[in-house]
């Protein structure tokens, strides 16, 4: 792993020195200045509205009971994208934009939903570990909690919305 890291931390940097001293030979200096300032404007700009998007998404799930997980982790690819995008460089660029398309990251968050599912034990309040179950599975094993509930509509005071039976 400290190899990866090393060599990540060594060979993107050289990587990009050496394609935008490439890319200065052929347009020039200031078109190549230009176009990393106008990414990374840009990239911020984009990371800001998919990482609010992120968020709502992120509320909505909770507020209708779901566990965030996916929400969670396109979070954290919104905001790896913006700090790619920050760095100067066209590789890295590349990378932080297509991170901020929402099908490619949904794809790369259900890889990595994937991968960290087999690194993580979902234990139950008895302490046994349990497989999660898939989305929309529903069995009497009790993990289930029912509950009843009706809409009063009242005198128009506190807490006149759901109250649960």
């Amino acid at each position: 792993m400290l190899l990866r890291l090393t060599a990540l931390f060594v060979l993107v940097p050289l990587a990009e020195l050496a394609l935008l001293v490439w890319l200065g030979g052929k347009v020039g200096l200031l078109p190549t200045v230009a176009l990393v300032v106008v990414t990374g404007i840009l990239g911020a700009s984009l990371a800001r509205q998919q990482g609010l998007a992120s968020w709502r998404r992120f509320q909505q799930a909770l507020a209708e009971g779901r566990p965030p997980h996916r929400e969670l982790l396109e979070g954290l690819l919104v905001l790896l994208a913006g700090a790619v995008l920050l760095t100067p460089g066209l590789l890295t660029d590349l990378t932080g934009f297509a991170l901020l398309v929402p099908p490619l990251r949904a794809a790369v968050a259900a890889r990595l939903a994937r991968r960290f599912a087999s690194r993580f034990a979902v234990v139950g309040p008895d302490g046994v570990p349990r497989r999660p179950r898939p989305r929309g599975d529903v069995r009497g094993d009790g993990d289930a909690i029912d509950v009843e509930w009706e809409v009063k509509r009242g005198d128009g005071g506190e807490g006149g919305g759901d109250e649960p039976r």
